[in-house]
């Protein structure tokens, strides 16, 4: 877990508040905190998770100037959060347990050491998630079960989505949302999950948002070959804790196909400066690594002719500046073979370099890539079309607001006793 070491956030804290007030919030003595800020003693480890739990959003709040604020979960590279980063968001928790994902997020977002960075979503209580407007969550599909409750539930009897959803981690969503009742979420997934196990699994998420937790449902599979040249459908869960008018129709989407792979190419005439180890010398020619050895080239070519025979449909991917890619997929780093890059009729194909995935992901040209092409290949293939979710949290942010004004206008009532 990346976080800052509690005297630090003290620290800070006495910026804007007084040691009795701080005292007062973590439940102690004021000679207690005196103590700690002069390095007389150290706050014990129980305390530290509370120093940062109460504190920490006490600070952020005083600096902050955000439209909204917002979670995210199962992280990955960030490629959610920066579409809802380019409309005002702010994020205040974050959730990736892969390191070297972690790496890379890290690097793109120095400001995260600001707030709680958790690993293992399954071992986080919810009540320690600071308060938020929207959670944005990548979830995996994993494995639902509705055909029954396990022994042991049911002589718990478990209650809603803790019967049907218990050891998936669309649980750990799902009781976040009904501890903090964000207004709103944006869940996200492979197009699959809508037909997953005969379409049961998309039956259990939608009685747990809808039912369980009460909110307004809108969902939508979109393929992000509307912004960039590659066919990837995946489907949008939007939720809202109340009524609204919103509507896909909202959206504002390129013609399919209008963006050729040529854009996201290295173009190799020395426009564009060397990115070692990717491009090198003057003219940033591709590295030779990322051609095909003859041996794979000879297999992949063999592969699928035999499938080619059989009447099946499997085989490489072979793309040109005209072209869209089929879907980049974690397994890239393994054989590139559902996306090669012709170098003419006489050269073995390559692959792309992990920033021209990048670049056919929507990430900007400054995004940093700190970890090797198989970890990259990875992590952009488990990524999202960054330019989609900056245009769903565009159609999104006016209900939120919504929501927002709605909420602050009750609250005032209430403090009216109206």
């Amino acid at each position: 877990m990346h976080q800052l070491h509690p005297l630090d956030l003290l620290r800070t804290a006495r910026n804007q508040y007084t040691q009795k007030q701080l005292a007062e919030i973590l439940e102690v003595d004021v000679r207690t905190v005196r103590r700690w800020e002069v390095r007389e003693t150290d706050p014990p480890s129980y305390l530290s998770d509370a120093i940062r739990q109460r504190i920490l959003p006490l600070v952020n709040e005083q600096n902050d100037d955000s439209d909204f604020k917002f979670i995210d979960l199962f992280a990955g590279i960030g490629g959610i959060r920066l579409g809802f980063e380019e409309h005002g968001g702010k994020c205040v928790f974050t959730c990736e347990w892969n390191k070297f994902s972690q790496k890379t997020y890290l690097a793109n977002f120095p400001q995260t050491s600001d707030h709680m960075f958790a690993g293992d979503i399954t071992e986080i209580d919810e009540k320690d998630i600071p308060e938020h407007d929207v959670l944005l969550a990548g979830f995996p599909c994993q494995p639902f079960s509705i055909a029954g409750v396990s022994k042991k539930n049911a002589l718990g009897r478990p209650h809603g989505f803790e019967c049907t959803t218990q050891g998936t981690l669309f649980f750990d969503v799902a009781r976040i949302i009904a501890e903090k009742q964000p207004k709103a979420f944006l869940l996200e997934n492979v197009k699959n999950l809508l037909s997953h196990d005969k379409g049961n699994t998309f039956k259990v998420i939608l009685q747990t948002l809808q039912k369980e937790l009460g909110y307004e449902i809108h969902y939508k599979v979109i393929d992000g070959q509307h912004f960039v040249p590659q066919h990837r459908e995946r489907i949008l869960i939007v939720g809202f804790r109340g009524e609204t008018d919103f509507s896909w129709d909202a959206l504002q989407l390129p013609d399919k196909g209008a963006v050729k792979l040529s854009s996201i190419l290295h173009p190799q005439d020395g426009t564009e400066l060397a990115e070692e180890p990717y491009t090198t010398g003057d003219k940033a020619k591709i590295n030779s690594k990322y051609t095909l050895t003859p041996k794979l080239w000879a297999y992949l070519q063999a592969y699928a002719e035999k499938h080619r025979k059989a009447g099946n449909g499997f085989g490489f991917g072979l793309v040109d500046g005209n072209s869209v890619t089929r879907t980049l997929s974690a397994r890239y780093y393994k054989d590139g073979s559902e996306v090669l890059v012709s170098q003419g009729k006489r050269k073995r194909p390559r692959r792309l370099t992990p920033r021209e995935c990048s670049r056919l992901m929507g990430f900007p040209e400054n995004f940093i890539i700190p970890v090797s092409d198989t970890q990259a290949y990875r992590q952009f293939g488990n990524s999202v079309v960054m330019p989609v979710m900056k245009e769903v949290a565009r159609i999104m942010m006016p209900h939120v607001k919504a929501l927002r004004e709605q909420e602050l206008h009750e609250m005032k009532q209430a403090s009216l006793g109206l």
